[in-house]
């Protein structure tokens, strides 16, 4: 089971570092540009403590009268001076330039992971919370920046530093330079072991929770209504206090070990420190250093030790970045679902005939199909019903003619035109919808009407209102068009937000319509209003109705009886409501004689 864990957290750092570099790679030249600055700058601080002995010496070895003493000691101090001053020139350079480089890389991943997400299929979105989606997304670019930053402007220093340092002091003490060589590459190691073997697959799991912690307040808060109506806020309490006990119970174990990580690498450092200065003194006392090389030894330990006891900070930095853009990298990762051919053209329909042609198609994870060599023809211009039990098939069907699903076998064809071939988006640009539940922004009405055609004029947009019967309550609003209807449109009641949703879809003005029981959610008098506007829209244009309520398909052309993914019924309503025993038939009755109880 270890050993699992392990080979998930490789590959973790393994898709994070590639989905990095692959990031890199597009802005070459700046990332040369900082790794040459940095460079620059770190090889000023290894030779800092050098120069710093020098000056020592110089000062030790006579007063400020003697001149070789004082030429010396200002040849030193003014290469010092020179060295500081440089580092501190290169590393704002460089850090002016990967401020450039993160803010690029970040908004170029928000844009890159924003348009999948989009274009992730029905089901995808189905199965995930918004909110939880959001937070992967947020907190892996922050995470991007935070690893950025290190990598770049703190470990590459580090590791060149340990270099350096561990070379020049080998340079004039073999044996202390192995000394520090041997002991910054233990540290290291161990630091390294620690913080991905130990640390970071408690972090991974405390983000994990962080994540559902998220999705439950992001659900709770959506449907606070609900909560509401039912006087449930104390049960959501309870539910969130379950979630966030699991959270803190998994973040204090994190940081636990992280805090264990960093005793442990105080600890070594400490036997570090010891050897180095203690072999410092033992060549003093054997006469083979003098005042200014026990500076300088000193002087590169302490620069050294700041940067060792950084590595373990950046490597926990590193550590919590990674699992920190896991999940949105893995966002990266999944298929799309639903996606375009190579080279997709636009689809242009003109007549509107739709044509299924032998179509097998089955849910994921279903081993039934819903739809077995199913055909059907539907003629240009047609206003066709589609009727029958909760899932008959019906909404399926219209999510097929969409391409919000690609069937199993066979083909779907509309004016000829396979649409698995064609650009999604051009296809569903030219299929107008309203659906049962209708969906607003949370942006002014006037956006959301003009949603299905961003180029409309106002006199436009108002005219889709009114044959909505939507523009009377607008202009009734303080702001008219440009009141603000709240998220997904939860300050408009039910009838107002499917009336605007009516309206955008007469505004696409498609060749196609597909009307999802839109009547569902008005009263007596708006339906009518908008069923005489529905029957103006369908004229010339192929329509598809959904509907419970058969009052709303009894003056189609065509009816279709849907029970398991299959027509069993077919013909318009005179026709089917005299077949003896028929499902439609049945429904109708039923639908009557509640009606007629409702009027009792």
């Amino acid at each position: 089971m270890t050993s699992f864990r392990n080979a998930l957290r490789g590959n973790a750092f393994r898709s994070v570092f590639q989905f990095l570099d692959a990031h890199w790679r597009r802005q070459p030249a700046r990332l040369a540009f900082i790794i040459t600055a940095v460079l620059v700058s770190t090889t000023a601080d290894v030779l800092t403590p050098l120069y710093s002995g020098r000056l020592v010496d110089a000062v030790a070895r006579g007063a400020a009268t003697d001149e070789v003493a004082w030429n010396a000691a200002i040849a030193a101090f003014l290469t010092l001076l020179a060295l500081s001053g440089g580092a501190i020139v290169m590393r704002h350079i460089a850090f002016m330039g990967i401020i450039d480089l993160t803010l690029k890389m970040m908004s170029e991943i928000a844009a890159d992971t924003f348009h999948r997400v989009q274009r992730f299929s029905t089901d995808w979105h189905a199965n995930s919370f918004a909110g939880s989606t959001v937070r992967k997304i947020t907190r892996g670019i922050w995470a991007l920046d935070l690893l950025n930053d290190t990598l770049l402007v703190a470990l590459l220093p580090s590791a060149v530093m340990l270099v350096g340092s561990a070379l020049l002091l080998g340079w004039y003490w073999p044996t202390m330079g192995l000394i520090v060589a041997a002991g910054s590459i233990v540290y290291v190691a161990l630091t390294v072991t620690l913080s991905l073997g130990y640390v970071a697959p408690a972090a991974s799991l405390a983000n994990a929770w962080d994540t559902r912690l998220g999705g439950a307040l992001a659900d709770a808060v959506s449907c606070n209504a609900v909560v509401k109506a039912f006087g449930a806020e104390g049960r959501e309490d309870a539910r969130l206090s379950r979630v966030i006990g699991k959270w803190r119970h998994r973040t204090r174990r994190t940081w636990v070990r992280g805090t264990i990580n960093g005793t442990t690498q105080g600890a070594i450092m400490l036997v570090l420190r010891a050897a180095v200065i203690g072999f410092a003194v033992f060549l003093w006392s054997g006469g083979q250093a003098t005042a200014g090389d026990i500076a300088f030894v000193l002087t590169a330990f302490f620069v050294l030790q700041g940067y060792l006891r950084d590595v373990g900070m950046h490597v926990r930095n590193v550590q919590r970045s990674v699992n920190d853009m896991e999940e949105l990298v893995d966002i990266h990762s999944q298929p799309l679902g639903v996606e375009d051919v190579a080279g997709a053209q636009p689809i242009a329909i003109e007549e509107g005939s739709i044509e299924f042609e032998n179509v097998t198609f089955h849910y994921v994870g279903h081993a039934t199909p819903l739809y077995r060599d199913f055909s059907l023809s539907i003629r240009p211009g047609e206003r066709v019903g589609l009727v029958g039990h909760s899932g008959s098939g019906k909404t399926t069907f219209v999510k097929l003619i969409q391409r919000l699903y690609d069937v199993t076998s066979g083909r779907i064809l509309i004016d000829g035109q396979d649409i698995a071939r064609v650009a999604q988006a051009s296809l569903r640009s030219q299929v107008a919808i309203v659906q049962q539940e209708p969906i607003l922004f949370h942006r002014s009405l006037a956006e959301n009407i003009a949603y299905a055609r961003p180029g409309a004029s106002m006199a436009e947009i108002e005219e889709a209102a009114r044959l909505a019967s939507a523009h009377d309550f607008i202009t009734a609003l303080p702001k008219g068009y440009a009141t603000l209807v709240g998220e997904r449109g939860v300050k408009l009641s039910g009838g107002e937000r499917q009336r605007v949703a009516i309206a955008r879809a007469f505004l696409a003005d498609a060749p196609v319509l597909i009307f999802d029981e839109a009547t569902s959610s008005l009263d007596s008098e708006s339906e009518v209003l908008i069923q005489e506007a529905m029957e103006r829209l369908m004229v010339g244009r192929t329509t598809l109705v959904i509907a419970h309520r058969l009052s709303t398909v009894r003056a189609l052309d065509r009816l279709l009886v849907f029970d398991r993914g299959r027509i069993v019924e077919e013909g318009d309503h005179v026709q089917l409501v005299r077949r003896e025993g028929g499902i439609y038939r049945r429904l109708f009755e039923r639908q009557a004689l509640e009606l007629t109880k409702g009027f009792a």
